[in-house]
Formats: C-alpha cells, sequence, structure tokens
C-alpha cells in the first residue's frame, strides 16, 4: 500500500471534483503551489486550472517524499504525479480499486467509484451556495444544462429536509 499517494487521491477526486482520467494525467508540473491550483486536462484536449485547499496542500505535500522515495530505489523518472509501486504512471483501473478498497475499509457501500466522489463535490458545491457557473468551470463541463443535473440532486435533498423537518410539511 502507499497511503500518502491514496490520500492525495481521494482529496483530489473529491477536493477537485477531478474526473478519474483527468486525475491520472497530472504531472508534477501541473502543480502551482503559488496559486494554489491545478492544470488539468480535461476531454476533448480542454485544459484548466482548478483550485485546490489546504487540505489536498497538505495531503501533496506530505505524498511528494514518498513519491521521490519510490524513483530513487527503482531508479527512474517520472512526469506523472501519481505512480504504482514500480514508478510508472497510475491507471485509471488502479485508481477505481483505490477507491473501492477505501469504501470497504471504512465500512461505506463498495459501489463507491471516482465518479461517485466528483458528483459529491459538485453537490456539496452546490449545496454550500456556490454559482453554477463556477461549479461548471470547475468540473470543466462543456453545457450549463450538464451541471444543471446537481441542481436536481440538491433539491431533491432539499424537499427529503422540508418533508423531514418543517412542521407544515405533514
Amino acid at each position: 500500500t502507499f497511503p500518502e499517494r491514496d490520500r492525495v487521491i481521494l482529496e483530489l477526486l473529491y477536493g477537485c471534483g477531478l474526473r478519474n482520467s483527468e486525475l491520472v494525467g497530472i504531472n508534477l508540473a501541473d502543480i502551482h503551489w503559488s496559486n494554489g491550483a491545478i492544470l488539468v486536462r480535461g476531454k476533448g484536449k480542454k485544459q484548466r486550472l482548478v483550485p485546490f485547499g489546504e487540505s489536498a496542500s497538505a495531503a501533496l505535500s506530505a505524498y511528494l517524499p514518498a513519491r521521490e522515495k519510490v524513483l530513487k530505489e527503482r531508479k527512474r523518472t517520472s512526469p506523472a504525479l501519481l505512480m504504482n509501486w514500480r514508478g510508472g504512471r497510475l491507471t485509471t483501473r488502479s485508481v477505481g480499486r483505490i477507491v473501492k478498497l477505501f469504501a470497504v475499509t471504512r465500512g461505506l457501500p463498495p459501489d463507491l467509484h471516482p465518479h461517485t466522489l466528483r458528483h459529491a463535490f459538485g453537490t456539496h458545491m452546490l449545496e454550500e451556495g456556490a454559482d453554477l457557473r463556477a461549479i461548471q468551470e470547475m468540473l470543466g463541463h462543456e453545457r450549463l444544462a450538464t451541471t444543471q443535473r446537481y441542481t436536481q440532486l440538491s433539491m431533491k435533498h432539499v424537499v427529503q429536509v422540508y418533508d423531514a423537518t418543517h412542521p407544515r410539511a405533514k
């Protein structure tokens, strides 16, 4: 296991709302420490800067020495941020297994996958009052309609909370 790397995976999937393919495509040079953002290559070879928070920054800082140690032991170099224990770039399939293992070992539903974390990011941002267009930009959605799916998820949650707690809901 590679716990520092696995924490970075979870922090970037949930904390930045990245797609699995975007995550594994990140190179070390794509991390812009000065402005707290990561250059992400999305669908259709489109690039965007995605901000990352303190938690992701701390995870990255803890992971980088472990990454260097693996490369040194394997006598390899790699531009990739996320690597397997042999020093090669991590695959989307490996990320899926890591997320599933994380879920299972913590009593979460075993069908948790990387895209679930992306959806949670969008939904939580919306529930906390983020502007729909800002969420669209962060998720790299070409069309606002794609992002609006999160509104429907959030509205469902609002109705459930209302029904469960408002005295006049019954």
